[in-house]
């Protein structure tokens, strides 16, 4: 093109642009607003999904307070950066902020509550820590700092004419994946279309007003909510994605997803951003992610933890049912948390809930010898690298403390290609309405849940009978096999849990997830689970080896997936699965496990 043309271009570009725009503008705003003159506002509504999502993210940023605002100059540069966990966050904190924030979460309750540290000073420095995350990385569909800031004056006041707590977690800041109704704030579960509604319908009063019971057992015991968790909109997939915040990132690799739908949850943790979190899982929705993050994790059976009054997809499903799940920093925070809220008798509000009241008789001394059942591989995918090498350090610990260890050999994982068609055998329309309540796209994540953008057809009342029944002979022959183990184990008696893989990744790149079974059976089976880290990936070690030999087509793609450089520093974390409603117990031999690995490896150095 010559000069003269490209001036030419420019000039008539130059001409025309701005009569575009204006052509354009006139055009949406007659279309969007002349035909809303005789529309439903919700039909209004359904035309402006994007402005809905700006005025959100802008309630959302104006929530923060002016002195917490972090310049755009620190914003980009932590963007740009591979990894924001560890010392990054801390250096731009004050030293104040910085000792409670990094503060063991059990710690901090005792301060608390012997005077040391007041309820206001805690929930500030971590609505300040986390107001610094969600500048950084959008972690949070609704921020509560006010409404945090409110109820722990009203902690404090408490203590200071009582003299007393009002419970084991008084004070203690958590966030919650966006689930969980708490007065005050919306749950929009990610859809655009719920924003401004009561689970997508307005006009209901119950828009604010409603909380959920987990949200009412644990402000009941003290503890002081102060903000929501982005989640995969809708939680059908293993990634972190919606159309309000975006897509969400490891903060200790910014290339890698937080893994779902539990991610943003997981994200907050990581970077301490409340002392505690609540996920809720129905195929590792909890597990996965936390292993992602170098965070603890339980996930304990269908019946312990209430789910009440909660949002959530496919919620009348009763063969895979969603739980809710707790995470942190420590085993020993999730036990109290777990232990707190058991005191306050959640049967008796919800008939979902079993009456089983915390059992200390079920928790296991620090000095047991325990027969553990040992899983490198379930013979479909074999785990990456690093997690592996997290597997040999785990087996090596334990046994290091006179542990038996025997092989896992269940009943296959074939077993899980159950999971989808229990869980979703409906179709989802439940998903599809809401995403189209406001015209926005489906996510990239749940395409294959609607073929060409259209519902399927649901699965046919005896078929999914046919599936329930698959799914109770699976569950006792694997009930049986572990019965059975009891002819091999030192102690005469089946082996007490069982160490095995979360997931075969020690983190993922967006779209690259495709093997769950490791802790979708888990759901299956309703068992407990716990997650425990181990170690870190580096890419000098984890290697995969030169005679490695793939355990058939679907192992091959998944090693083939393999980054030694993304993996590199990346959180490695194991498995410890334990029988259906065994959750004290599993809480004892989590500790014992992570305790093992931290005595073995403090000695390899």
């Amino acid at each position: 093109m010559t000069a003269a043309a490209t001036v030419r271009k420019s000039t008539t570009f130059a001409t025309i642009l701005p009569l575009a725009i204006f052509s354009a503008f006139f055009a949406s705003y007659w279309f969007a607003f002349g035909d809303a003159w005789n529309m439903h506002p919700c039909d209004a509504h359904r035309l402006h999904w994007q402005t809905v999502v700006s005025e959100k993210r802008a309630e959302l940023a104006a929530k923060i307070p002016q002195e917490w605002l972090l310049s755009q100059r620190v914003i980009d540069h932590a963007r740009s950066r591979r990894s924001i966990a560890g010392d990054f966050l801390d250096s731009l904190l004050d030293s104040h902020t910085r000792d409670i924030t990094t503060r063991e979460p059990t710690e901090i309750v005792r301060e608390i509550a012997s005077g040391n540290l007041s309820s206001v000073e805690v929930v500030t420095a971590f609505c300040k820590r986390a107001s610094y995350i969600h500048q950084i990385s959008p972690a949070f569909l609704e921020i509560g700092f006010d409404l945090a800031l409110s109820r722990a004056k009203e902690l404090d006041e408490y203590f200071n004419t009582h003299g007393q707590t009002v419970g084991p977690l008084h004070g203690l800041p958590i966030t919650l994946k966006d689930h969980f109704h708490i007065k005050g704030l919306e749950t929009s579960f990610g859809y655009v279309g719920w924003i401004g509604t009561f689970e997508g319908t307005k006009g209901t009063g119950k828009e604010k007003n409603v909380e959920s019971e987990l949200i009412r057992q644990l402000v009941s015991v003290g503890a002081v909510p102060i903000a929501k968790t982005t989640l995969m909109v809708s939680t059908w997939a293993p990634e972190n994605n919606n159309n309000i915040l975006g897509y969400s990132w490891n903060p200790y690799n910014q290339e890698l997803s937080t893994g779902g739908s539990s991610g943003g949850e997981a994200l907050v943790q990581a970077l301490r951003g409340s002392a505690v979190g609540f996920g809720t899982d129905s195929g590792g929705s909890v597990s996965m992610p936390s292993s992602y993050h170098g965070i603890y994790s339980v996930k304990p059976s269908p019946g312990r933890l209430s789910f009440k009054d909660a949002a959530g997809s496919g919620l009348g499903n009763l063969a895979i049912t969603a739980v809710v799940g707790i995470m942190g920093p420590s085993i020993r925070t999730l036990r109290l948390v777990f232990k707190s809220l058991m005191e306050t008798r959640p049967w008796e509000h919800d008939s979902s809930v079993l009456p089983i009241p915390w059992r200390s008789d079920q928790e296991l001394s620090p000095d047991a010898i325990l027969s553990f059942g040992f899983m490198e591989s379930d013979g479909i995918v074999a785990p990456h690298p690093p997690i592996a090498r997290a597997l040999e350090i785990a087996y090596s610990a334990v046994k290091n403390k006179g542990h038996q260890l025997i092989a896992w050999k269940p009943p296959s994982h074939a077993a899980n290609a159950m999971h989808g068609p229990l869980a979703r055998g409906d179709g989802c329309p439940d998903v599809y309405s809401a995403f189209k309540s406001s015209d926005e796209p489906i996510v990239p994540q749940l395409s294959h849940l609607f073929p060409d953008g259209n519902l399927k057809k649901p699965i046919s009342l005896p078929d999914y009978q046919k599936i329930t029944q698959e799914m109770m002979s699976f569950r006792n022959q694997y009930r049986e096999y572990w019965t059975s183990t009891s002819r091999i184990t030192k102690h005469g008696r089946p082996v007490d849990a069982v160490i095995l893989p979360v997931s075969p990744y020690a983190g993922f790149k967006p779209g690259k997830f495709d093997y769950s079974a490791y802790t979708s059976i888990v759901n299956i089976l309703g068992y407990t689970s716990a997650v425990v880290q181990v170690t870190f990936g580096d890419k000098c070690v984890d290697v995969v080896q030169d005679d490695y030999k793939p355990l058939g087509e679907r192992d091959k793609l998944n090693m083939d997936t393999y980054d030694a450089d993304a993996s590199d520093g990346v959180p490695a974390a194991i498995q410890i699965l334990g029988r259906d409603l065994e959750e004290e117990k599993i809480f004892s031999i989590a500790q014992i496990v992570a305790d093992a690995i931290e005595e073995y490896q403090a000695k390899q150095a």
